[in-house]
């Protein structure tokens, strides 16, 4: 039984496709067509999905989307129209629901087939069941506590489950217009971070600040006695006719979020690419201490209510691994899961596993160990791009490729590692990475000068292996996903000052010799060659999506000033 899930015409466009409860592939659309969270239709990440099952869409059995028009449709009706929205509003917003309704329709027009070459059942999953299923479903856990926070889908910004076996079952949820994405998105937009996803990057200005401006966040966040939250809507206008979207294709926007009351409050927002004062540290430090209050609040509630000691969460909120780190710590949990591509991409294997344990009753049979779900080429095709490209290379077996790579980090070099299957997810997990040596405290510098370009203030992530963690760590819970902050322990941190950042913490991944053997390699040797099992994993990239093809990662290469390349069996030192 084939299963195909959708994430469209939403950020970070995505397809996923399972077998019988097994996961063939999943992957983004961005990583084929170049352009950071495309919101449209997902043509080639389908097409590759297909592809790598080797299939056609007749062969299809289930084809599902992230979104159900149908859900709490009264609601979201009766709210809209006490708005007085205007008829461009109107009908953006129905133009974006016929869509996603019309999945089969829209399905058999992208994909250039006829209707009678499909048998395929059809279904709309519900947003926020797709993040809950995406995260339970796939989690080591026969029995949890799911949570799923973002912006907002199908009416809804906030839910919350438990699952058991291969059933959850919904306990309540949080309605728009009141949502932590959006106040978070909001603030990051009085900071002069303006695009989609620049969210991440508050994150690490955060811990630069104090949160002097806490009792002002409260204002616009006012915390429930049950656990819930309430936005103060003055000062905000997405529930109005201010914050226009665009979902339609291309890279997402997203218009202003905040009203003058927000100005009148913290005062003039900052322009975008001008100076970082304090203040703005400040009350960066202020917006991530409200968004831990009010997601403890949540989380405690719902450790209380279903007594589970173990929790799983998704949605795009779930991307904010510094309070990702604090949750085992401070609450009653003792495991977590959380979705490795747990914003609104992930939602396409949630369809997958919500149809095929949720409403057709199939056992549970997989558990998400890594996130290699992408791309992945032979050394064939890899050979004749660097031969393509004019480049001279070196060839090693799979024992002397890792020791050659360490020795050129361990040497100062920055290395392009460029192996197996692509990463599912916004993370490098050790398969599109960049790898640096990071006892060197002039590495941050390096990389942002040479290739990155990013903001000062933004940390770069430690890969450990897992069996050293305890040994640079305050934590030892594994994270193979880097989604959780931990803290460096006070006597290692002069020892890998490139990850360790200005607070004392690092946002690392914990790398398993069962799940990336590889890359376990990789870390091990550069260990045994200067005695520190750790190193400076960065995305492969230079402002754009991730590379997925040798091409892609021959052309970054050439055009930054790294200074090897490790491509399959291949390494390229200029």
């Amino acid at each position: 039984m084939y299963i195909l899930g959708i994430n469209a015409y939403h950020g970070g466009a995505s397809a996923c496709l399972i077998e019988d409860g097994r996961i063939i592939a999943a992957a983004e659309e961005e990583r084929f067509n170049r352009v950071k969270y495309w919101a449209g239709f997902p043509v080639q990440a389908i097409r590759y999905v297909l592809d790598e099952a080797g299939i056609q869409p007749a062969d299809l059995d289930h084809i599902g989307i992230s979104r159900d028009p149908k859900a709490n449709l009264l609601q979201a009706a009766l709210f809209a129209f006490a708005q007085r929205p205007t008829l461009a509003m109107v009908r953006d917003r129905l133009s974006n629901t016929m869509k996603v309704g019309s999945l089969k329709s829209e399905f058999i027009r992208h994909m250039g087939i006829s209707a009678d070459a499909l048998k395929a059942d059809f279904h709309n999953v519900e947003h926020h069941r797709a993040h809950l299923a995406s995260a339970f479903f796939v989690s080591p856990f026969d029995q949890a506590a799911v949570l799923s926070v973002d912006g907002a889908g199908d009416f809804v910004t906030t839910m919350w489950a438990v699952g058991k076996g291969n059933q959850l079952t919904v306990l309540d949820e949080i309605n728009f217009p009141h949502s932590l994405g959006i106040f978070y998105s909001a603030i990051c937009q009085w900071l002069g971070y303006l695009k989609y996803g620049d969210e991440g990057k508050i994150m690490g200005l955060a811990p630069y600040g104090e949160p002097v401006y806490l009792d002002a966040m409260r204002k616009l966040v006012r915390l429930q006695r049950d656990g819930t939250f309430e936005l103060d809507l003055d000062y905000f206008v997405h529930h109005a006719e201010g914050a226009a979207m665009t979902w339609a294709g291309g890279e997402p926007t997203v218009g202003t979020l905040y009203s003058r009351k927000l100005v009148d409050l913290l005062g003039e927002p900052r322009q975008p690419r001008s100076a970082i004062e304090k203040k703005h540290e400040d009350v960066a430090a202020s917006l991530q201490a409200m968004l831990e209050e009010a997601e403890f609040a949540l989380v405690r509630r719902l450790q209380r209510d279903t007594g589970m000691s173990a929790l799983c969460m998704a949605g795009g909120v779930a991307l904010n691994s510094v309070f990702n780190g604090k949750v085992l710590p401070q609450t009653d949990f003792t495991d977590i899961h959380i979705h490795p591509a747990a914003g609104d991409a992930g939602t396409a294997l949630g369809v997958c596993f919500y149809i095929y344990h949720q409403l057709l009753g199939q056992p549970r049979a997989t558990t998400l160990g890594n996130a290699y779900l992408g791309s992945g080429f032979s050394d064939d095709a890899i050979r004749a791009e660097l031969n393509h490209a004019g480049l001279a290379y070196t060839v090693h077996d799979e024992d002397a490729l890792p020791r050659r790579a360490a020795e050129l980090v361990a040497d100062g070099k920055v290395v392009g590692w460029f192996q197996g299957r692509m990463e599912w997810g916004p993370r490098a997990l050790g398969a599109r990475s960049i790898i640096a040596d990071p006892r060197r405290a002039d590495m941050k510098d390096i990389l942002n000068a040479r290739i990155k370009h990013r903001e000062s203030f933004r940390p770069f992530a430690p890969s450990i292996l897992l069996e050293a963690t305890g040994d640079y760590f305050d934590q030892t819970y594994p994270d193979p996903f880097m989604i959780k902050v931990y803290h460096v322990l006070p006597e290692k941190r002069a020892e890998i000052p490139a990850v360790t950042h200005v607070d004392g913490t690092g946002r690392l991944q914990t790398v398993s010799r069962e799940e990336s053997p590889l890359y376990w390699a990789l870390i091990r040797a550069f260990g045994d060659l200067t005695g520190t099992p750790v190193v400076l994993n960065t995305s492969f990239n230079e402002n754009e999506p991730i590379v997925r093809t040798p091409a892609e990662a021959i052309d970054c290469f050439l055009r930054t000033r790294m200074d090897a390349l490790a491509v399959g069996r291949y390494v390229v030192v200029k």
